[in-house]
C-alpha cells in the first residue's frame, strides 16, 4: 500500500499529495478501493456526469429506464382513459414506495432514455395529469426544471424533470442525517444557523449562538460538543424552519422531508468527539465545509479522509465568498478539485453555479459515490444559498425501501449515543435504532455492564426530532425515555436489545487494520483509542498475527483487548484507532466472546436500576 495514505491524516502534510493512497491495493472493506476500481468508477461517472450539465449540448439521451428505483419516464400523460388513469397512480404509489415518499418524473422521455421533447400544449396536459395523479396518492408535485432539447420538429420541443412528494401520515417524514465537517473557524455552526433559523448572519457570529450547548463555546464562537439541527422540506419542496415555526413539533407536523444536520467541532482539541459523531449516529451524508479565505487548512484533509475511511458521500461547501474577491474563492475550488481528483480519493468535483447543477448534482450524487459537488455561498449576503437549499430538498435517501424493510424484520437493536435526565421524565437516552422495531411500552434489555451483563427496562415514551412518536423504525434516531432507571447504570456504546437476542459480548476481538500514520513503530502492549460504531473505549494491541511491528501504511491482523469493560461488536463492524498521531482503519474480523456473559432473556432487572422514590 502507498505509503503516502498517511499525508491524508498527517499534521504535516504538503497539499501536493495530500489524497494520495487510500484507492491503493485491492478492495479490501477498509473505505480502500482498487485502482482498478477507482478508475471503473470514474469511467462510469464521466459519461453520466456530461448529462443535463449545460442547457445546450447534452447528448439526446439518459440511462435507459430501470424497474427499481424512484425514477420515472414518461413520454408525454395526455388524457388517459380511467383504466390508465387507475394503471399510472398504482405505478406512482409504486415509485414513491421505491424513494421511501419521493419520486423523480421526467416527462418527455421514452422508457430506453431518448429525449423526445413535448409541445407547450402537451407539456401542460402533461403536468396537468401528473398532478391528478399526485393527488390520488396523497402526493403532491413540483417541476424541478424544463428545457428544451433538440429534436427533429420545426415546434420547439420540451422535457421536464417534475419531483413528487407524499404528503406526509403518521410522521413518517423521510429523515436524512448530514454530517458537518470542516476546519476551526470556518463557518459550519454559522450555516447551519442561517439554514434553520431563516435569517442570515450579521458577519459577527448572531446566526450560530442558538446552535451552542455550552457557555465557554458562546464565549470562544468555538463548538466543542455534538448538536443536532432540523431543517424541514413541505411536500411542495418549500423550506420550513425556525422562521414560520417556533418548534420543533410544528416543523415535524408541515415537513414531508427533514434533513437533521449533526454539528460536529472543527478544532483538533475535539477530534474525539468529532469521530465519534461520524461513526455512532450513522450520517447520510457529510457537508465538508471550507472558508474561501483559508482554504484547505488545519483538520479539513483530515475530515476529509475520515468521511471517506468511513464511506460516507460527501459534498463541500466553500462559505465566506462575501470576504473574499472572486480570483481567492476559485484558487480555493481549484485547489480543492486538485485533491478530490488525486488517486488518494479519485472523486469526480462538480461545481454547482445554477439551479439545474443542483437538480443534476442532487441526483448523480446519490447514484454515484465518485461524484463530490462544490457549492460556493455566503452566510451574510445569502449568496447561493439558495442553491444549496435546492440540492437538500432533491437529495434521495441512500437506502432503498426494501433493506429497510428486511432491517425491520429482525429484533430490535437500539445504540445508546447520549444519556440524559430530564425533569419530570426520568432517565432518557439517544441514539438509532440499527435493527428492528420499537414501540411505547417494550420491554428491552440494556448492557453490557462492567460484568458483561444486560438489565432489564421498559420503554415509556418516545420522541423523533423533539416531537413524540409512537413506532420507531430501523434506521431511525431518537430519545427514549426509561422512567426512573438509574442514570448511573448507563453509558455510551451500550445497547438495548429485545431479549430474545443473544448478543457477543466481549473483551478480545480481532481486526483487520491499515496503519494510516504513525511516528515510530506500532507493536505489541501499545495503546490505542477504538471507534466501533458507538463504542469508543482504549484497548491494548495483544498480538500482530505474522508480524512483530507495523509501519505506516502497512496492513495486519490484530488483536485488541478492551482495558476497562466488555463491549458488544458485530462481526464486519468498520473501526477507526487513534492515539495522539496515531491513526489507522480496519474492520472486525474475528470476536472473542466473554465467558462471563449471560443470555439476557434470563436476566432479571439489576437491584440497582430503579431508584425508590419516597414523598
Amino acid at each position: 500500500m502507498d505509503p503516502r495514505v498517511a499525508e491524508l491524516f498527517g499534521a504535516s502534510s504538503g497539499l501536493k499529495s495530500a489524497s494520495q493512497g487510500l484507492c491503493s491495493g485491492s478492495g479490501n472493506g477498509f473505505g480502500i478501493v482498487s485502482k482498478k476500481a477507482c478508475s471503473k468508477n470514474g469511467k462510469k461517472v464521466k459519461n453520466r456526469s456530461t448529462r443535463n450539465t449545460k442547457p445546450n449540448n447534452n447528448p439526446p439521451y439518459l440511462p435507459p429506464e430501470v424497474e427499481e428505483g424512484n425514477i420515472e419516464y414518461k413520454l408525454k400523460l395526455v388524457s388517459p382513459t380511467q383504466h390508465r388513469f387507475e394503471h399510472l397512480a398504482t405505478q406512482m404509489k409504486w415509485r414513491l414506495q421505491e424513494g421511501r415518499g419521493e419520486a423523480v418524473y421526467q416527462i418527455g422521455v421514452e422508457d430506453n432514455g431518448l429525449l423526445v421533447g413535448l409541445s407547450e400544449e402537451d407539456m401542460r396536459a402533461s403536468l396537468r395529469t401528473l398532478r391528478r395523479m399526485a393527488e390520488k396518492v396523497g402526493a403532491d408535485i413540483t417541476v424541478l426544471t424544463e428545457r428544451e432539447v433538440d429534436y427533429d420538429s420545426e415546434v420547439p420541443r420540451k422535457i421536464a424533470e417534475v419531483l413528487v412528494r407524499k404528503v406526509p401520515d403518521d410522521q413518517q417524514f423521510l429523515d436524512l442525517r448530514v454530517a458537518v465537517l470542516g476546519n476551526v473557524d470556518s463557518g459550519k455552526s454559522t450555516l447551519l444557523g442561517v439554514l434553520t433559523q431563516g435569517e442570515l448572519d450579521n458577519g459577527r457570529g448572531r446566526a450560530r449562538l442558538n446552535l451552542f450547548r455550552h457557555l465557554h463555546e458562546i464565549q470562544t464562537g468555538r463548538t466543542s460538543s455534538i448538536s443536532f439541527e432540523i431543517l424541514g422540506f413541505n411536500s411542495k419542496g418549500e423550506v420550513v424552519n425556525y422562521s414560520e415555526s417556533r418548534t420543533a413539533e410544528e416543523i415535524c407536523e408541515s415537513a414531508s422531508k427533514m434533513i437533521t444536520f449533526i454539528d460536529l467541532a472543527g478544532h483538533h482539541k475535539y477530534l474525539k468527539t468529532t469521530i465519534f459523531g461520524l461513526t455512532s449516529y450513522c450520517p447520510d451524508f457529510a457537508m465538508l465545509v471550507v472558508g474561501a479565505n483559508t482554504g484547505i487548512a488545519g483538520t479539513t484533509r483530515e475530515h476529509l479522509g475520515l468521511a471517506m475511511a468511513l464511506k460516507v458521500p460527501i459534498f463541500i461547501v466553500v462559505s465566506k465568498v462575501d470576504l473574499c474577491p472572486r480570483g481567492a474563492v476559485e484558487r480555493t475550488v481549484r485547489q480543492l478539485e486538485r485533491i478530490l481528483k488525486q488517486p488518494g480519493c479519485n472523486k469526480l468535483p462538480l461545481q454547482v453555479s445554477n439551479q439545474d447543477d443542483a437538480v443534476t448534482a442532487a441526483q448523480q450524487f446519490a447514484q454515484s459515490p465518485s461524484i463530490t459537488p462544490i457549492f460556493t455561498l455566503s452566510s451574510v449576503s445569502g449568496e447561493s444559498l439558495d442553491l444549496l437549499k435546492v440540492f437538500l430538498n432533491i437529495l434521495p435517501p441512500l437506502s432503498n425501501s426494501k433493506e429497510q424493510e428486511e432491517l425491520m424484520q429482525q429484533l430490535t437493536e437500539f445504540q445508546v449515543d447520549e444519556i440524559y435526565t430530564v425533569p419530570d421524565v426520568g432517565t432518557v437516552v439517544g441514539g438509532t435504532l440499527y435493527s428492528g422495531i420499537c414501540r411505547e411500552g417494550d420491554r428491552l434489555v440494556v448492557g453490557p455492564t462492567d460484568e458483561g451483563r444486560f438489565m432489564g427496562l421498559k420503554v415509556s415514551s418516545m420522541q423523533r426530532n423533539r416531537s413524540a412518536c409512537r413506532v420507531l423504525r430501523a434506521g431511525q434516531a431518537a430519545t427514549l425515555a426509561l422512567g426512573n432507571f438509574n442514570r448511573s447504570l448507563l453509558r455510551k456504546g451500550m445497547v438495548m436489545v429485545s431479549p430474545e437476542m443473544n448478543p457477543t459480548i466481549c473483551w478480545l476481538f480481532e481486526a483487520e487494520i491499515v496503519l494510516l500514520f504513525h511516528a515510530r513503530t506500532f507493536r505489541k502492549g501499545f495503546q490505542v483509542t477504538v471507534h466501533v460504531g458507538n463504542v469508543r473505549q482504549t484497548a491494548t494491541v495483544e498480538r500482530l498475527h505474522g508480524k512483530d511491528e507495523l509501519r505506516t501504511g502497512e496492513k495486519a491482523v490484530v488483536r485488541f483487548r478492551f482495558i476497562k469493560h466488555p463491549e458488544y461488536l458485530k462481526l464486519g463492524a468498520k473501526l477507526l484507532f487513534r492515539e495522539g498521531v496515531t491513526k489507522g482503519i480496519g474492520h472486525v474480523t474475528l470476536l472473542h466472546p466473554a465467558a462471563l456473559h449471560t443470555h439476557p432473556a434470563a436476566l432479571h432487572t439489576h437491584p440497582a436500576a430503579l431508584h425508590t422514590h419516597h414523598s
